[in-house]
């Protein structure tokens, strides 16, 4: 019989906690590359990942509240570990579940639950990072599978994962590549499948996972290609977007720590006769941090009802991006803002804090690098503001189905027409940011209508109300400043004295 989600969740707590703070510590585990054995043992030994696989395999259903649960009690003690989960899940176990053949499923899961292996996904590649659709990585078709030729990098789990999901495009007899992208499953114990590391990266954080260069250079069998629906483009998206949407479960653990973290040094660091927490610039801050936990909550709640793998994600780029690169900024500033209320000893790797700035920038990158996820969500509005012949942009976002609900207060900020504006790219981000902010506060909405805290929602809506204001003075009066290439003649300082 299935565990209880209640009893799973917080025995996997409790041991993870026991495992970092009395086992071993976690603080100098952090300064290392990679984990011990043992410890590796004592967390995997736990099953976290059953949670993304499906009943009829032997997991726990790959339910998105749970896989996301799972990657919040990580991320509250290492982030890098919820990492190692959320590729795990994301990008290897969930696209197994939904498009692997069944020939090879049973087999691969039994691995994960019996065996601890771990799986990961490869699309990045050197001259290719976020440009994904000019891969160079090929495949031909053999009598009984397929050949992959290519190079992959900056994969997570890189020499460590035993089953890899490797992205490709078919070349034709003249060697020209086709412009779909089709997914190969890999099984690192087979030599004819074994994918080698040609050198490691030295990661600047996340000092767990390790990162390299791989070449690709191996054939799987006809049944290890994922089976699409449609195209492979669109499974891409589905997949991306998918894990994308469970950006907030990593930074849910995360945000909880640094707010649960700030508050308790600010209410017993004293200053003078009082404790920090009396200051009034550090009770901003601290709201700050809390407003992020808000919005992050809400995020958690949206994607739980509306991303699991029976679900065809494709088209939901608007909210996909706008969970993964707010999630994200949000992270990075909660973790500087704890940096700041610690003083000098939070500036130290070993720090919890401190840790968390190197760890959690990377996030801010990977997966699309947020200044073009919110490109693309002011893409995704001023193209449906055309096509619904709207030029105002307040007011298509009060009839938008993914702002309606939060717009009023903010119709004086976006009281603005783009109607034969040509925006530049500083832009098209800025305003991204602003609608992804509603977007993000409507979750909360959703949630307040279902009893969560209505004074939670009001400090975190006047936080956005105030970014809003900021990102749209931008928006309407940006600077058009551009760097100067050849600037060293007649611009040194000593020659001015």
């Amino acid at each position: 019989m299935k565990e209880q989600y209640a009893v799973f969740i917080d025995r996997f707590q409790k041991r993870l906690h026991e495992i970092f703070h009395s086992e071993s510590n976690i603080d100098e585990l952090s300064l290392q590359r990679g984990l011990p054995d043992e410890v590796w043992r004592g967390i995997m030994d736990l099953n976290p990942l059953s949670v993304a696989i499906p009943d009829q395999f032997g997991g726990r259903g790959a339910q998105v509240r749970e896989c996301l649960g799972i990657l919040s009690a990580a991320s509250y003690e290492s982030l890098p570990l919820s990492l190692t989960f959320g590729i795990n899940i994301a990008l290897f176990l969930e696209p197994l579940a939904k498009y692997g053949h069944a020939d090879i499923q049973q087999g691969i899961f039994d691995r994960f639950l019996k065996d601890r292996a771990m799986g990961g996904l490869m699309i990045t590649e050197p001259a290719y990072g976020s440009d994904a659709l000019n891969m160079r990585t090929s495949y031909t078709e053999l009598a009984d599978g397929f050949k992959l030729e290519g190079q992959k990098h900056w994969q997570g789990l890189t020499g460590m994962a035993d089953f890899w999901i490797v992205a490709a495009r078919k070349k034709s007899a003249e060697g020209d590549l086709a412009r779909d992208v089709e997914f190969f499953v890999t099984d690192n114990s087979k030599k004819e499948q074994h994918i080698p590391v040609e050198n490691y990266f030295n990661n600047l954080g996340l000092y767990m996972i390790p990162y390299g260069l791989n070449t690709i250079d191996l054939t799987v069998p006809t049944n290890h290609k994922l089976q699409q629906y449609s195209t492979g483009i669109k499974m891409m998206l589905d997949i991306l977007h998918r894990s994308r949407l469970q950006f907030p479960g990593m930074g849910m653990g995360f945000i909880q720590r640094m707010l649960d973290e700030s508050l308790a040094h600010c209410t017993q660091r004293k200053v003078g006769p009082n404790t920090l927490i009396h200051v009034d610039s550090v009770q901003y801050q601290l709201s700050r941090i809390q407003a992020a936990y808000t919005l992050c909550s809400g995020m958690c709640a949206w994607s739980s009802s509306m991303s699991g793998i029976d679900q065809d994600l494709a088209t939901e780029g608007l909210q996909a991006n706008s969970m993964k690169a707010l999630v994200t900024d949000l992270m990075q500033e909660s973790a500087q803002i704890a940096v700041q209320l610690a003083g000098s000893s939070g500036y130290k790797l070993d720090h919890v804090a401190g840790r968390g700035i190197v760890d959690s920038r990377p996030f801010q990158i990977f997966e699309g690098s947020n200044e073009m996820l919110y490109t693309q969500i002011a893409e995704i509005v001023t193209k449906q503001m055309k096509k619904s012949k709207e030029s105002h942009l307040g007011n298509f976002l009060a009839s938008y189905v993914s702002t309606s609900q939060v717009t009023d207060r903010f119709k004086k900020h976006f009281d603005i027409s783009i109607s034969g504006v040509n925006l530049v790219q500083r832009q098209l981000v800025v305003l991204g940011k602003a609608i992804a902010r509603l977007v993000c506060l409507q979750y909360v909405q959703n949630m307040v209508d279902k009893g969560f805290r209505q004074d939670l929602f009001d400090q975190a809506a006047k936080h956005v109300e105030m970014d809003v204001k900021a990102l749209l003075s931008d928006f309407i009066d940006f600077n058009d400043a551009s760097p100067i290439v050849e600037y060293q003649e007649s611009s040194s300082w000593a020659d001015f004295i």
